[in-house]
């Protein structure tokens, strides 16, 4: 196996994901925001990178193929299990947070169900823009404690309500794309 940039930086994106709740075993916040923040962006940068990379250089692998939803995966429940437990645990909060997480769960176990089949499909553009969407909401969420210790006010006036607003926009975007992986499984695509 031949290692190239776009794997590469794939791994460091997987690398990343853990490194975010680190972040908060080791530094007190605003800190571990900060931290946590940075690195968050800067591996969901790379999901950008890899792909297009991989496209344009003509290196996409089946590693690469692998290890992208993957690494995703990882930094969507590693983030958000870290947003929760650094929250006020407010089922409101929790809910959308655990539906999110049996979507990815769900996908994820639909695309091994499938086997040989999954690897035909490809990534659609909603796919794209739901990590997208997802990763631009987990940054926000994360720059909220960032914001409310510098500058004692909550982002954008975001409060609790706002936090739970996010997550709710997202467990709809991907619960919907949820579903459509499973019509697409019982309709024989």
């Amino acid at each position: 196996m031949k290692w190239n940039l776009p794997n590469i930086l794939t791994l460091l994106r997987l690398v990343a994901a853990p490194g975010v709740a680190v972040m908060f075993l080791y530094f007190t916040r605003p800190y571990a925001d900060w931290f946590a923040l940075v690195l968050f962006v800067g591996a969901a940068v790379t999901d950008w990178f890899d792909g297009y990379l991989a496209r344009a250089w003509g290196q996409e692998t089946k590693l690469g193929a692998m290890l992208d939803p993957i690494a995703d995966k990882a930094m969507v429940v590693i983030a958000l299990m870290v947003i929760v437990a650094f929250s006020s645990w407010s089922p409101w909060l929790v809910l959308p947070a655990t539906l999110i997480l049996f979507r990815e769960v769900f996908v994820s176990g639909l695309r091994e169900y499938l086997g040989d089949v999954a690897g035909t499909l490809k990534v659609t553009q909603l796919a794209k823009w739901k990590t997208t969407l997802q990763m631009i909401a987990i940054a926000v969420l994360f720059s909220q404690g960032v914001f409310e210790h510098y500058l004692g006010m909550s982002v954008f006036g975001m409060d609790q309500q706002m936090i739970e607003a996010i997550l709710d926009g997202e467990v709809e975007d991907t619960l919907g794309l949820g579903w459509k992986l499973a019509g697409m499984e019982w309709a024989g695509l």
